[in-house]
């Protein structure tokens, strides 16, 4: 019997009816991701099921460390089987861990596999992974085709040339609309290695030579333009903590000053740089109507030996308890104070921070019939069942739920789309319960309309998607 049933987290009738007549068949906008738009551009096929699941995907490397796997046969030279074979005997002791589904998931609806993934099955589901990755539907187009993905929004630095998105745009036949979000934190980083050799290539992207910290915002207009002529819809910034630390233009350039000068740049000077730069780009967002996503508290790269060994985004981030509440309330005033608050969507590390986006967001009014701040779908760690449950039940105690924008994958894998499949259920089941328990009438007309709205037309809406 399928472990991945028609009713999967489906835990009544009024929930299976929410998420078979009006979410399951719903295109999928998956306003931001990691994937890369050159696999997509030069349609990349996979040569085995390792590649696809275990080639960049820190969440799965994480899970086969905590299981005493030599990093040689995780993200080192060990052959593709014995790599998946590490997976294999790793994911049924993950019991309860989304992993566990989201695998499962792609198992069925990607490879027609109705095994379960153990020591056991692990050579005879390599084989059929690999034989189904060899039929030419496999390839990145082909993978987002049938996952029914409408818009891709990817992360890109502002120095990027978008060519790999021009090639894309040029391919008539391939209906997805793959779009750049801005991703400037590398001209925020001010106090981190690298920020001088990467004003050069800013610059140059730009055509620019920057000589002061106000080069950097007339060089990040400057790609934010170019960018929004490639269709961009958002941009991200992903911050270690929430900062609001305002300074005038003179302080700006002395801290700019300093660290092109080498000296050390102090938490309190770069705070005050990264505040200035994130000002300048929110009424930036603003006057071209893009949306503004700041992710924040984060711990990176906590274990120096594996990332001296393995680089960044290897799987040694963890969660931050800094309180960003006030700084991340007075940035987004600062910004609606002088009439150039963009559409922002704030998402938390820490799970702990549900409540207070909930109410940030309820700030700030909305327009055009949308929430203008929105609490974002639960976040790396929190992307659990659990996780979105509470995110949601935090989202719809404190703010109207019928106009949360939903999921994004968060991921570089061609297969993630499977994880808006697993929000949806849970939602539905959700919305289900409330009905069953009498908290919420049985009311088809507004049931599948919160429905809808949520797994894809309030997206839709809130980043102009045609």
């Amino acid at each position: 019997m399928s472990f991945i049933t028609d009713d999967f987290l489906l835990k009544n009738g009024t929930a299976r009816k929410l998420y078979h007549d009006y979410a399951e068949n719903l295109p999928i906008i998956d306003y931001h991701c990691h994937i890369s738009p050159a696999e997509i551009a030069m349609d990349k096929r996979f040569s085995d099921i390792t590649e696809v699941w275990l080639g960049g995907d820190h969440y799965k490397w994480r899970l086969i460390r905590m299981t005493g796997a030599p990093e040689s046969e995780i993200t080192g030279n060990a052959d593709p089987k014995t790599k998946f074979r590490r997976f294999a005997a790793a994911l049924p002791l993950a019991a309860g861990n989304p992993m566990y589904h989201w695998t499962h998931l792609e198992l069925k609806r990607y490879f027609d596999c109705d095994l379960t993934l153990k020591p056991s099955t692990a050579d005879e589901i390599y084989d059929i992974c690999c034989r189904k990755l060899a039929d030419p539907s496999m390839s990145a187009k082909g993978i987002i085709r049938s996952s029914n993905v409408k818009m891709i929004g990817t992360t890109d630095d502002p120095a990027d040339s978008l060519e790999w998105h021009e090639k894309i745009r040029e391919d008539k036949s391939f209906e997805t609309s793959v779009l750049p979000s801005f991703r400037p934190d590398n001209a925020l980083n001010i106090d981190k290695p690298g920020f001088r050799e990467y004003l050069e290539k800013l610059g140059k992207a730009a055509d620019i030579k920057i000589n002061s910290a106000r080069d950097i915002m007339k060089a990040l207009t400057n790609r934010l333009e170019y960018f929004c002529a490639h269709g961009c819809k958002a941009a991200d910034h992903g911050l270690d903590y929430a900062v609001y630390s305002p300074a005038d233009e003179d302080e700006i350039e002395r801290i700019f000053a300093d660290a092109m000068c080498g000296k050390p740049v102090t938490r309190g000077d770069a705070d005050k740089f990264r505040t200035a730069i994130l000002l300048h780009c929110g009424s930036e967002y603003a006057r071209l109507g893009v949306v503004m996503q700041i992710h924040y508290n984060c711990q990176r790269r906590v274990n120096s030996r594996y990332t001296k060994m393995l680089g960044p985004d290897t799987g040694f981030d963890c969660i931050r308890t800094d309180n960003g509440g006030e700084a991340i309330t007075r940035l987004l005033n600062d910004l609606d104070s002088r009439g150039c608050l963009p559409r922002t969507i704030l998402y938390s590390l820490n799970p702990a921070d549900n409540e207070l986006l909930d109410t940030v967001a309820g700030s700030f009014p909305g327009e055009d019939g949308v929430m203008k701040v929105q609490h974002g779908a639960a976040w790396w760690f929190s992307d659990t069942k659990s996780g979105m449950e509470a995110q949601l039940k935090s989202f719809a105690n404190l703010l109207p739920i019928g106009q949360f924008v939903g999921m994004l994958t968060d991921s570089r894998s061609f297969l993630s789309y499977a994880r808006h499949e697993y929000f949806r259920r849970i939602f539905c089941n959700i919305l289900g319960e409330w009905v069953e328990n009498g908290e919420y009438p049985n009311d088809p007309e507004y049931l599948e309309k919160i429905v809808k709205n949520v797994c894809y037309y309030n997206a839709a809406k809130f980043f102009g998607i045609e």
